[in-house]
């Protein structure tokens, strides 16, 4: 017996050894299929029309046009949609950041009557899909005088993320020893006071955090745009102004993925340099 356990040990081994080498191979294909798709598009962008359906899937182009890009760029009146896209995202990450931050730390510091089926009520608007709710919705923006602005867009898509960054900065901010609050009380520091001045500058990886999904989220959206600039076809945002390169008989593929470069580039390039705090930030709203 002991001769035969000494002879399974080097397979073990072995077989232990190989183990990460598969799961890094796996991981290494996962990922090049996941990017493939952005690469394809980055390469076609480069692409003229005849090299975009005679190459096929092959993402190389052969001569690349930069020329492209600018052809997108003044041909789609993508510099108006551009700064729509920037004033909603911007407005959108602020006013969410407000309410999300306030209403976390509410709900995460204080005990109040009915707290437990306010969240429960709070939590299940969270499987309300946008299709079901977008008549109510335009209802209530045609009754403010909104409709036709990119303020009825601005307070939708602010609305639509309230719940989720709320019960991130709730749980984040339960994670923070309460011996801080108790120090700023004996200072005489009330209840505001401790928010603004201790607990939300110690908040900033979820402030990231929140920040970061709220501004894919606007930057991306395409439904709510659409149906709040069907009027003013100027307040569209790089989404809706896609539309632009599909024709009623043909469509535009080269113009169609530079555009999709110029409007996937910002948001990557947001995500690169706030990814840091991203992580710190779910790592501290899911200690609990």
């Amino acid at each position: 017996m002991t001769a035969i356990a000494g002879r399974r040990r080097p397979l073990t081994s072995a077989a232990t050894r190989r183990g990460p080498w598969v799961t890094h191979l796996l991981l290494l294909l996962g990922g090049i299929a996941w990017l493939y798709p952005f690469a394809w598009t980055l390469g076609s962008s480069l692409k003229s029309t005849d090299e975009f359906f005679g190459r096929g899937l092959n993402p190389l182009p052969g001569s690349p046009l930069w020329s492209n890009y600018a052809e997108a760029w003044q041909g789609a009146s993508f510099g108006a949609y551009f700064l729509n896209t920037v004033f909603i995202t911007v407005a959108t990450v602020v006013i969410t950041l407000l309410v999300t931050a306030t209403a976390g730390y509410v709900l995460a510091r204080t005990h109040f009557p009915g707290k437990a089926l306010v969240l429960v009520v709070v939590a299940a608007t969270v499987f309300l899909p946008h299709g079901y709710t977008i008549i109510p919705i335009f209802d209530i923006m045609r009754g403010l005088g909104l409709l036709n602005s990119l303020w009825s867009i601005i307070i939708v898509q602010a609305s639509g993320g309230v719940v989720f960054g709320t019960f991130l900065f709730m749980g984040y901010f339960r994670a923070i020893d309460r011996s801080l609050e108790d120090a700023a009380r004996v200072d005489g520091a009330n209840f505001h006071q401790i928010f603004w001045r201790i607990m939300l500058p110690l908040s900033g990886p979820m402030l990231a955090t929140v920040g970061l999904f709220t501004a894919i989220s606007a930057w991306n959206s395409f439904f709510i745009p659409l149906v709040f600039t069907l009027a003013r076809p100027e307040l569209r945002t790089l989404g809706v102004g896609m539309y632009a390169f599909i024709g009623e008989n043909s469509t535009d593929w080269t113009l169609l993925c530079a555009g999709s470069v110029i409007t996937l580039a910002p948001i990557i390039a947001i995500f690169l340099v706030l990814q840091r705090f991203f992580i710190n930030g779910l790592a501290g709203a899911v200690k609990q």
